[in-house]
């Protein structure tokens, strides 16, 4: 069977999986200090904190990044978006997570699902490739359509910080389930937001949380790495 006869939500599906190995479970972007601190502590806490993320943290500005690295019309604009988010983590721990994300996903897709689009920016931008660029490269390269890609990569990443709270706060799996519900309307109208998004505009609000990351890389007791 050729790769021409699977679906882009099946390929978006096993990309953004838990399973695919990108190491996407060792890293809780500052969530872990905030636990550490009691600043996250419940059902509603965690909620507030993961939808904060996706309003205005590191959720919303990784999806402007994917949004842009997506619309890039040449590979010198890829290499300029991934040069801006390079630059943008507020905390070295969110930088390093950027780029292992980005190399390990890059390499494992030039393998099994590789396309030309994705392996021109490699080429070119090599280790210093990022995660949401990375990500977008492969579903531009498969014409994947983009709202598509974007919500699908705003849910794996708030899918992945309610895995990370439902550890650390502890949550149930029922209460990271209902997490994921009630924020279903946040992650939609994000989608719509970030595809729209000029790069040169992009700002963050939740310094809390990037005081918490900037924590995190001294916190002597952790479980992840971010």
């Amino acid at each position: 069977m050729t790769t021409d006869a699977i679906s882009p939500l099946y390929r978006l599906l096993t990309w953004l999986s838990p399973a695919y190995p990108v190491g996407a479970f060792s890293y809780s972007q500052g969530l872990e200090t905030a636990v550490t601190q009691g600043l996250v502590k419940d059902e509603a806490s965690t909620e507030e904190w993961i939808e904060d993320s996706l309003m205005g943290g590191t959720q919303w500005s990784d999806a402007v990044i994917f949004a842009n690295a997506f619309s890039a019309p040449a590979m010198e604009t890829v290499a300029a978006v991934n040069e801006f988010a390079l630059a943008f983590p507020a905390a070295a721990e969110l930088r390093a997570e950027t780029l292992a994300m980005g190399r390990a996903f890059a390499q494992t897709t030039m393998l099994a699902w590789p396309c030309d689009w994705l392996g021109d920016a490699l080429k070119l931008l090599g280790d210093d490739i990022t995660y949401p660029v990375a990500v977008a490269c492969a579903a531009t390269g498969h014409r994947i359509e983009k709202d598509q890609a974007t919500e699908a990569w705003i849910h794996a990443g708030a899918s992945n910080l309610v895995s990370a709270a439902v550890r650390l706060v502890p949550l149930g799996q029922s209460a990271g389930q209902r997490i994921l519900a009630r924020l279903a309307p946040t992650i939609g109208a994000q989608t719509k937001a970030a595809r729209a998004h000029p790069l040169e505009n992009l700002a963050t609000s939740t310094l809390l949380a990037d005081i918490c990351a900037m924590n995190h890389e001294t916190q002597k007791t952790r479980l992840f790495r971010s």
